[in-house]
């Protein structure tokens, strides 16, 4: 089997991905479903006594949806002569990405000064909780830690109740994104230099980061962000409102969109109204704008309110559960699923890539591999012959 190619856009490059769980691989699949070469390098079966959290469960959806398009070659890199094998791969490759404590790829030779000496065009890329330095560096994190130091969870209910996380993995995906978009920015520099570079990223800046306007409001307004259950911190109205079969969201912020809001609900008195004149003015008293829209959204159901909100130009939508995410019809045109047999011969479903290339797009092509299913394969393109590749799997280095 020659190796994947996924696409076109990263045809050029391969990455040797040592990352496990969920942020160094979403990192990982981005490069993959653009054309990267992408060979995740993991230990074999039964050497790591965590590997129930990430590999074990290879024909489920998780990691099948991570880790489509990959090869897989198993590698104990706490064998002799398995750091050899590595610098073998790393000669050839362009990419690595790893997202262990910071000092676990010092012990084992794998920190960035060591891989540059084989190869000064590599670009490391680290996914850490805390970061490569400081204080709490060497402390393991997980997503919902940084959830709560990030910020995230103390804005995240309702004001009466207790700090929430939210239901995805948000310091998980944003780390692998900023990491991805780290290492794309370091080949674009390593055309003009001709150098590589180390790239890092830690789940609590990146979390921190996405809090975006809510840092931001407190850093250069002094405004503490709390929780505001459904409504927007700083715009109104804007949240989840009740209609006569059920809830939906409304975006009118803006001036333009309450202008029009008021039009469509045959209000145009509240536009006088000196409680509703500023956008300000409409969050101090969204409690009694609120009890007035109820009244009028009661009236009718969620399907007639989203569809004249937005013939309004006023934003609005239906909450969906998870199942009505992929009935509607805006999700199946925009090609949010992919189908294809995995190695066991079952149909698995993978959510493409949210970004569009009109020349270069990324393609869903290969379902994940199975546990060192590319061993020899890679191996055999480094240089390695077959007696080699023998006395690898004899010594318990593959």
């Amino acid at each position: 089997m020659s190796k994947i190619q996924a696409a076109e856009a990263l045809k050029p490059f391969r990455v040797l991905d040592l990352s496990r769980v969920r942020a160094g691989p979403n990192c990982v699949r981005v490069l993959t479903d653009f054309g990267a070469d992408v060979i995740r390098i993991e230990p074999p079966q039964g050497i790591d006594p965590n590997e129930a959290m990430f590999a074990a469960n290879r024909h489920g959806g998780d990691f099948q949806n991570l880790n489509r398009n990959k090869r897989s070659l198993t590698l104990n890199l706490k064998k002799p002569g398995a750091l050899e094998i590595f610098m073998k791969l790393v000669e050839t490759a362009d990419v690595v990405v790893e997202n262990w404590r910071p000092d676990v790829k010092n012990k084992l030779g794998l920190d960035y000064e060591s891989l540059a000496k084989v190869n000064p065009r590599i670009i490391l890329a680290s996914i850490s909780g805390y970061g490569q330095t400081g204080p709490y560096a060497t402390r393991p994190g997980f997503d919902q830690i940084m959830q709560g130091m990030g910020g995230l969870m103390s804005v995240t209910g309702f004001p009466e109740g207790s700090p929430v996380r939210a239901g995805l993995a948000v310091a998980d995906m944003s780390a692998g994104l900023y990491a991805a978009l780290g290492i794309l920015v370091a080949l674009l520099e390593r055309e003009r230099s001709g150098k590589g570079q180390w790239v890092h990223a830690s789940l609590l800046h990146s979390q921190i980061a996405m809090m975006d306007f809510q840092v931001s409001r407190y850093l250069n307004d002094g405004d503490t962000p709390t929780r505001v259950g459904n409504d927007h911190p700083t715009s109104s109205p804007m949240g989840l409102f009740t209609a006569s079969d059920g809830v939906f969201n409304i975006g009118a912020s803006g001036q333009g969109n309450w202008y029009r809001l008021c039009e469509l609900i045959n209000h145009p008195e509240w536009l006088e109204d000196p409680d509703f004149e500023t956008e300000k003015l409409r969050v101090t008293n969204r409690a009694k704008l609120t009890a007035l829209l109820e009244v009028e959204f009661a009236n009718n159901t969620v399907d007639y309110w989203v569809l004249a909100l937005n013939n309004a130009g006023v934003p609005a939508g239906p909450v969906y559960d998870v199942p009505q995410v992929f009935e509607d019809q805006q999700v199946k045109h925009l090609n949010v699923v992919a189908t294809l047999p995995n190695v066991y011969d079952k149909d698995m479903h993978y959510i493409t890539q949210p970004m569009t290339l009109s020349r270069t797009p990324a393609v869903v092509k290969t379902a994940a591999p199975k546990w060192g299913e590319h061993t020899d394969e890679v191996l055999s393109e480094v240089g390695f012959n077959a007696e080699q590749i023998k006395a690898f799997y004899d010594a318990g280095v593959v």
